[in-house]
């Protein structure tokens, strides 16, 4: 393409030596400086072409550069709409109101639920559960944040969930310390102090991003052979949406819409501040924007 651009200047540039002109590898401003101080009659025209041409340049690669996560799921079909059970509904509840300040919590709760996600598949793995395909599959876990757009996004490539799976794991209480926190609500005054101490001590898990978000998408698939995607979404209200997807990727992806008040958590510093706070030495590695983000070495 640099050639090309070559190429095109040297026709352009009447009164310049095409020898000069070729030997420059790569147009920059330097050059547009050198050819704006040029003499000839079509100064003005060159100058709009070396432009245009600078600004058709791809940009360069960054080696470091690594993410999975692409906008490619789409819904397909009806989708059905389910409550969540009373215990859940009585969780969200209290942490959707909740003044617990530190709700930068969610995040460490996602990274340890997608870690978790990423050892079940080591497991299966092991134990020929899923098909050798997925033995290829790098343990990762990607962070990608849109400031404009009030959005976090994690995605890692672990087990993933079938639908019964996102019901049971997403639509009911199965963490014991979920269950643990709910005890201990019912058992103690519900001051908002109280509640705040709880949430700090127990942790809500997944739940926890009813916090930060007006809404929340989840995108999973199975590794195992032949399973079907599905795409999970709720605003914590009492009830969420299932319904079945194309474009997903083998493990799981979720798609948290911050609140107003929250915007902080879709500024890319903020998230590694976090990481190196709560998971800098997370058994995997963690790519925020692409750039991996915490301690763990690759390996291999």
């Amino acid at each position: 393409m640099v050639a090309s651009m070559r190429f095109a200047v040297c026709r352009s540039l009447n009164y310049f030596s095409r020898k000069s002109i070729h030997s420059c590898t790569r147009f920059t401003k330097s050059n547009l400086f050198f050819i704006q101080k040029g003499p000839g009659l079509h100064c003005q025209r060159n100058i709009r072409t070396c432009s245009y041409l600078l600004s058709q340049q791809e940009p360069a690669v960054d080696p470091d550069y690594h993410s999975i996560i692409k906008d490619t799921e789409k819904s397909q079909g009806n989708a059905e709409k389910l409550k969540f059970q009373a215990e859940t509904r009585m969780l969200l509840d209290i942490v959707a109101k909740s003044l617990y300040s530190d709700k930068e919590v969610f995040v460490r709760e996602l990274i340890s639920n997608a870690s978790d996600a990423l050892e079940k598949l080591r497991h299966a793995q092991l134990s020929s559960v899923v098909s050798s395909v997925s033995l290829d599959i790098p343990h990762e876990i990607h962070i990608a944040t849109d400031k404009q757009a009030r959005i976090f996004t994690i995605q890692d490539t672990g087990i993933g969930m079938s639908k019964e799976e996102m019901i049971n794991c997403l639509g009911t209480i199965a963490r014991s310390g979920s269950k643990a926190f709910l005890e201990e609500v019912k058992k103690t005054e519900t001051t908002s102090c109280a509640v705040n101490k709880i949430i700090g001590q127990f942790g809500v898990g997944f739940y926890s991003t009813f916090m930060v978000a007006d809404k929340v998408e989840v995108y999973s698939k199975s590794h195992v052979p032949e399973s079907k995607a599905y795409k999970w979404v709720s605003d914590g209200s009492g009830s969420y949406e299932i319904i079945e997807a194309e474009g997903v990727q083998p493990g799981t992806k979720i798609v948290v819409h911050l609140k107003s008040d929250c915007r902080e958590f879709s500024d890319e510093g903020t998230i590694k501040d976090i990481i190196k706070k709560y998971s800098n030495f997370v058994g995997n590695p963690i790519y925020v924007n692409g750039k991996k983000a915490n301690n763990v070495q690759l390996s291999g």
